[in-house]
């Protein structure tokens, strides 16, 4: 049941997840007052500034943009104090929210996270979820506090990860499933009862690296698999072939007995793709990237670039 008056919300988030939520919280009948957001950053080959997702949406919908560097100072919690909010909500805005800031609005402030919490608090749970085989995962909207995602939850939804999901399928699900938690708990949010979490369930998603982001032919084919599907589309998974960078974009793998077989070593290279020998079992190569080129099935690539996947070669 909706509550009888709208809710004079803040809203705070940059990236497409947070401006999938962004605009829930629009088509409804609460009120966004104000939106906060990271400040313009250089993108693309031309290095021009960028206005964020959630920027580019509340300059179309005529809303009142704050891009601070950081919320630590005075003079922001007095532009926020005078906002005289009732809650902000906030979906990655990549901003640390002091204490003060917190207790501004008059319900406080309460996060869209995308994870069945206290199972992965931290930067990157939709990446971490996949490199390790989670079966599930979902969105937790929680009360936020000092503590790194660490609030009382409110409301949860769950939702398979299916063996196909990339990081960017996933995403995609999980921001349209947080668009339809936030507006839940905002009109239920009289009647909600705040959960603490489980502190001996806790693990953490840490920032992923570009590092982390290359491949290791004596792990096992399915780690890779998911390396794969889990740095797409970023960092990407890639590896190195002398002084080339080939990225991997698609890869399945492959249950074969690898007795006389090192790892990185090439066993086929045709239009059914590229296979290499792991650890354990051989990971497939569906469609990669070369240094300078773009992404293409292995099959277009083979055309002009056998002699690079010779049988026998090892990586």
């Amino acid at each position: 049941m909706n509550p009888i008056q709208p809710l004079k919300i803040v809203f705070a988030g940059t990236p497409t997840f947070a401006a999938t939520a962004l605009q829930a919280i629009l088509s409804s009948h609460h009120q966004v007052i104000a939106v906060y957001t990271q400040p313009d950053r250089p993108a693309g080959r031309g290095r021009k500034l960028t206005a964020s997702p959630v920027k580019e949406l509340a300059l179309h919908h005529s809303l009142p943009i704050h891009q601070p560097i950081s919320l630590r100072d005075i003079e922001q919690l007095t532009i926020l104090q005078e906002l005289q909010a009732d809650i902000m909500v906030v979906a990655a805005y990549g901003l640390i929210l002091p204490p003060a800031i917190l207790q501004a609005p008059r319900l406080g402030c309460i996060n869209i996270h995308a994870s069945l919490l206290p199972r992965w608090r931290g930067a990157a749970p939709i990446q971490r979820a996949i490199l390790v085989s989670d079966k599930k995962t979902g969105i937790t909207i929680m009360q936020m506090e000092k503590g790194l995602d660490t609030g009382a939850m409110l409301y949860k939804v769950e939702c398979a990860i299916e063996s196909t999901d990339t990081s960017e399928i996933l995403h995609d699900r999980l921001a349209a499933m947080g668009s339809s938690a936030i507006l839940t708990t905002l009109n239920q949010l009289p009647n909600l009862t705040p959960e603490i979490q489980n502190e001996t369930l806790v693990t953490y998603a840490h920032k992923i690296t570009k590092e982390e982001a290359e491949l290791n032919w004596h792990s096992p084919a399915i780690e890779l698999e998911r390396k794969i599907r889990a740095f797409n589309p970023w960092p990407v998974a890639f590896f190195r072939d002398g002084e080339q960078v080939i990225r991997i974009w698609d890869a399945t793998v492959i249950e074969q007995s690898l007795n006389h077989h090192a790892p990185g070593e090439i066993l086929q290279a045709n239009a059914n793709g590229i296979d290499i020998a792991t650890e354990k079992n051989v990971l497939r190569l569906l469609k990669i990237q070369l240094s300078g080129g773009r992404m293409l099935p292995v099959a277009d690539i083979l055309n002009a670039r056998q002699n690079d996947f010779k049988v026998g070669k090892i990586l």
